[in-house]
């Protein structure tokens, strides 16, 4: 048996039972057994394994479901089985599911239960292991079947971990024996070599071969189900299939050569793949990973098809388009789904410089005084440790500081539009997106034509790297031609085009956010408190902090009061949900008040993802509470006139707060009427139920 503890045991077998009518109800139920045993929190895992099935579900054709998570609120790896006595529909294909498992693995498991659990994943494609398991007549005859899939004994050498983290050709039909793959290769034996098979170019003995890309957002049991899948496709078909599940597990990267000897390409993935470039050029299938597991054979008979159509969608190396940019084919997402995506890349790559050079510049300020700022410039220059300028010490190691932190913010536009162009066109796009940028800049156009010339840096970018060139020209396209003729395009375009009026359109909002004041303002705080509370550091939170980081000026008022509107608003929600946790601990579950205790340092420090996992288990009472909060919190800066000249670090940079006292009383003021309501929703459900 294996050396790690034991991932199965009756306790956690059901067998003939009625869990619920939902396959919500049978997960709480699951959870609850899983629980039983002392293994997990039930309320904290069954609420993981619900936000995970909400992302895509569980059900697998064969009528078995496998709800899966990894959790904080699991101590020990573990797998919890059910035998339903009425199936329950878990959103599979071909109807519901009497078999579910839910497999339960620590938030900071091993790789070795990681290998377990996959392990349990593939022998669940077999008909015959489904059909045993139907068949038992007990747990303890469900807990030897599943104990000699994941910990078989060790001399029979099926324990020992492949040199390779790839998939086996493990075989669906139980009449038929899997024959063992070499480096996840589908052999092909028997009625899959005979001539005429579909996929195959007719006239043609040419056995092909596809590369199969998994990939689930857990990366425990789809990911490497659906390599499975493709495997035994392949093996119907007469196709070699070489996988690489990009899982939890640590797994090798495809060699070159078995890149270069592949046909075609199948991305079968729920996240983004690992290493895209490697496969630029090849014809390419690409779809979420249950398509991969409902419809094989299509998925390699479209990927054969592919490899013998000259005008088939390929990869381009880039993460965003992987086809023609003229017809949009070739990936699965809409333009508007690219462009969001592109804009939130930005964002999220801009957000160094900005935490970095805005606390740099906060230090500054309490080094040398807000007065540094009239003077940083020339004591950086003529000063030195062996020079002091008159205000000493201090005053050097402001203007330090404070220099560093401006030419980190002062990269803010440039950033933001290079990693949107990156975003669309990888590489090639980063030198005209950058450029761009810095344009606007110039022109004044501010983080607005930052926006646009990153996206139009991004969408030339791409146009061209979708041109079909000799291949004496590849080697300069993403190197020198590409960057080239974007850069020119797109900075000709601000310049010439766009640079004047985006400009105007930013003189005219920093005048009326200037010219604002009392109910205007007061309403601007509220709508900035909303949008910084709706989805705790998804996209309407990003827009909102961008906006006041990008418009943030030590030298405006108005600007001031929008970035501590903003950093205000975002720490209520863990704050809010600390104080909750800490006056009502019997209405939350004992991860969630653990959770609730880190919430408070956090909320403190201004990251607003502290109040996730409390929103993605009761998202319909928490978040319209914490928007509750945040839109007094708003409100109340603006009123009072609270201004911030740093856009992070929360409560530790109080001293470039102005007035801190105001700040203090709206984070108070929006955490106690967030509690109030979570707390007040909270009691409502506990006595309906």
């Amino acid at each position: 048996m294996s050396t790690n503890p034991s991932l199965i045991e009756p306790g956690l077998v059901a067998v003939d039972v009625d869990l619920g009518s939902t396959k919500e109800d049978v997960i709480r139920g699951l959870a609850g057994i899983v629980a039983a045993t002392g293994r997990a929190d039930a309320d904290g895992l069954a609420a993981d394994a619900l936000t995970r099935e909400g992302k895509s579900p569980t059900g697998m054709p064969g009528g078995f479901a496998i709800p899966h998570c990894r959790s904080a609120a699991v101590n020990q790896a573990s797998l919890g089985f059910a035998r339903l006595v009425e199936p329950i529909d878990f959103g599979a294909k071909d109807g519901p599911s009497d078999l579910v498992f839910l497999i339960a693995a620590a938030e900071s498991g091993g790789a070795d239960h990681m290998k377990l659990l996959t392990k349990l994943a593939r022998a669940l494609i077999k008909k015959d292991f489904l059909a045993a398991l139907r068949s038992a007549s007990s747990p303890d005859e469900v807990t030897d079947l599943v104990r000699g899939v994941v910990e078989p004994p060790a001399d029979t050498g099926a324990a020992a971990t492949p040199a390779r983290e790839t998939t086996t050709a493990a075989d669906t039909t139980p009449s038929r024996a899997a024959e063992p793959v070499a480096a996840g290769v589908s052999t092909a034996t028997g009625a899959a070599a005979a001539p005429g098979i579909a996929g195959q170019a007719e006239g043609s003995d040419k056995r092909r071969t596809v590369i199969a890309i998994t990939a689930c957002p857990t990366g425990i049991a789809h990911t490497f189900m659906a390599a499975d899948y493709l495997v035994n496709a392949g093996k119907e078909l007469g196709i070699d299939v070489i996988t690489e599940p990009q899982g939890s597990t640590a797994t090798d990267s495809l060699t070159a050569e078995q890149i270069a000897s592949a046909d075609a390409v199948i991305f079968a993935t729920d996240v983004g793949v690992k290493g895209r470039e490697r496969f630029a050029g090849k014809p390419v299938i690409e779809s979420g990973v249950k398509r991969a597991i409902n419809e094989p054979e299509v998925m390699l008979k479209e990927a054969v098809a592919a490899s013998d159509n000259p005008n088939a969608p390929r990869v381009s190396g880039t993460p965003a388009a992987d086809a023609d940019v003229a017809t949009g084919r070739g990936s699965q997402l809409g333009w508007g789904k690219r462009i969001q995506q592109a804009l939130m890349t930005g964002v999220s790559y801009m957000i160094p410089f900005v935490a970095a050079g805005g606390l740099l510049i906060a230090l500054g300020f309490l080094f040398g005084g807000y007065q540094i700022t009239d003077v940083a410039d020339q004591v950086v220059i003529e000063n030195s440790l062996t020079n002091l300028p008159e205000g000493g010490l201090m005053q050097y190691l402001g203007a330090v500081l404070f220099t560093l932190g401006a030419t980190s913010m002062n990269f803010l536009v440039a950033a933001l539009a290079g990693y949107i162009a990156f975003a669309l066109a990888d590489r090639p796009g980063i030198a005209p997106g950058f450029t761009a940028g810095a344009v606007a800049v110039v022109v004044g156009a501010g983080f607005i034509g930052g926006i646009a010339g990153g996206l139009i840096a991004g969408l030339v970018a791409m146009w061209l790297g979708s041109f079909k060139v000799p291949r004496w020209v590849r080697g300069l396209m993403p190197v020198v031609i590409i960057p080239l003729i974007a850069t020119l395009i797109s900075g000709g375009l601000m310049f010439l085009l766009l640079g004047r009026p985006l400009a105007a359109l930013m003189t005219g909002l920093t005048g009326w956010l200037e010219g604002m004041s009392g109910g205007a303002a007061i309403l601007l705080g509220v709508v900035l408190g909303l949008m910084m509370c709706f989805d705790l550091g998804g996209p309407v939170n990003k827009s909102a902090y961008t906006f006041a980081t990008a418009g943030l000026a030590v030298s405006s008022q108005p600007s001031m009061e929008i970035m501590a509107a903003v950093m205000a608003a975002g720490m209520v929600p863990p704050l809010a949900l600390a104080l909750a946790t800490a006056v009502r601990p019997k209405l939350f579950t004992p991860i969630e008040q653990e959770n609730g205790r880190a919430a408070w340092l956090l909320g403190a420090s201004f990251i607003s993802e502290g109040a996730i996992p409390f929103a993605a288990a009761d998202p319909f009472r928490i978040i319209p509470s914490m928007m509750a909060g945040g839109a007094v919190t708003g409100a109340l800066i603006m009123a009072l006139g609270v201004g911030s000249k740093a856009p992070h670090g929360g409560i530790f940079v109080f001293f470039a707060i102005d007035p801190i006292w105001g700040f203090i009383v709206a984070v108070l003021a929006g955490m106690i009427v967030s509690a109030a309501l979570v707390l007040l929703l909270k009691q409502l459900k506990a006595r309906a139920a």
